[in-house]
């Protein structure tokens, strides 16, 4: 039975353990360098906990990480996943220290590294995806998406500026943009120019440094996307409009549904989709499923079952796309990708 090993023990770490034991693996191991977090696990889950790396990867024959650090520490865990040979499943990213120099080692080695997507796990996503393949609503003009939050929201069991989303590089607007973006450009692919906006509008207590809205226009030649990406939302949204020559689709994550409405019958038909209840403490419409799925879609990809639908590459262009709008707005300029 493979071994994994939990780094950080954070909300997400601690998220990725009830992931693993739900699918069945109970070989988990963590390491965080908090005491309390440390405590917490080990009381809630049961599992091994360390607070010395060295000591783990010297005694423990490790089979995969699960790094769950914030994320500008993931290239250093990246690294050790690299020099034991192990594949490395990590958290959705923001910063790209030292990435060009990963990706090449990875694929000299060929071990895997899975960053995350896990809106791609979503059933409203996926359906979606369906949808669009499906060609249902006849050529596409423009997509209208708002994905909104608020920044305290997120643990309401810490403050703010006690974690990364009160940094600047890794705040928490700037966090969601490529979390947002991943799985946009897997289902559309890249676009061809970009134009945005970034700046802070409101005082959040404990984050009076970090950039709390962003607004892109990606031009995808035959058509554009509008993307709106805020933690500034008192009532936690995300709202998807496709607008189609035939049809226009309409989301709402409160509702549940999909709304297709067809002009020649002027109706709205209803696709609905089934999730599991969130955790205690989290979003109602955060299901945990989505991010079950992830973790098996990654252990399959580890056990070469399957290739896992994200990649280092597609993180850097993510990446690439979010500097390009924070440039386009510095500068003033559009910029072609």
């Amino acid at each position: 039975m493979s071994i994994f090993l939990v780094i950080g023990l954070g909300s997400m770490g601690k998220r990725r353990i009830r992931n693993l034991k739900s699918l069945g693996f109970n070989n988990i191991i963590g390491f965080d360098k908090r005491d309390d977090r440390r405590s917490e696990a080990k009381e809630q889950y049961a599992i091994e906990i360390y607070d010395d790396i060295n000591e783990i990867i010297q005694n423990i024959k490790i089979d995969a990480l699960i790094i769950s650090v914030p994320p500008d520490v993931h290239h250093i865990y990246m690294k050790l996943a690299l020099q034991l040979k192990i594949p490395a499943f990590i958290e959705a990213s923001v910063v790209d220290t030292d990435l060009d120099n990963i990706i090449s080692e990875s694929k000299l080695k060929e071990i895997l590294l899975a960053p995350s997507c896990t809106l791609s796990f979503h059933p409203a996503i996926k359906k979606i995806k369906e949808i669009l393949e499906s060609k249902e609503l006849g050529q596409i003009s423009n997509y209208l998406y708002h994905s909104g939050q608020y920044l305290p929201d997120w643990h309401n069991y810490e403050k703010v500026s006690e974690y990364y989303v009160s940094n600047k590089d890794t705040g928490g607007g700037r966090e969601i943009v490529p979390f947002e973006l991943t799985w946009i450009t897997l289902l559309l692919g890249m676009p061809k120019r970009v134009v945005g906006f970034f700046k802070k509008t409101i005082e959040i207590e404990g984050a009076k440094n970090i950039d709390d809205t962003y607004n892109l226009l990606m031009d995808y030649g035959n058509n554009i996307f509008n993307l709106s990406v805020d933690v500034v939302s008192r009532h936690a949204t995300r709202r998807l409009v496709i607008n189609g020559d035939k049809k226009q689709l309409y989301w709402d994550w409160d509702e549940n549904v999909i709304k297709i409405f067809d002009p020649k019958n002027s109706e709205w038909s209803s696709c609905s989709y089934e999730i599991i209840a969130a955790q205690n403490g989290y979003n109602k419409n955060i299901t945990e499923q989505m991010y079950i799925d992830e973790i098996a879609s990654f252990v399959s990809a580890m056990n070469k079952e399957i290739k896992f639908p994200n990649t280092l590459e597609h993180d850097r262009a993510v990446l690439n796309l979010l500097y390009s709008v924070e440039y386009s707005d510095t500068n003033n300029k559009i910029v072609t990708l």
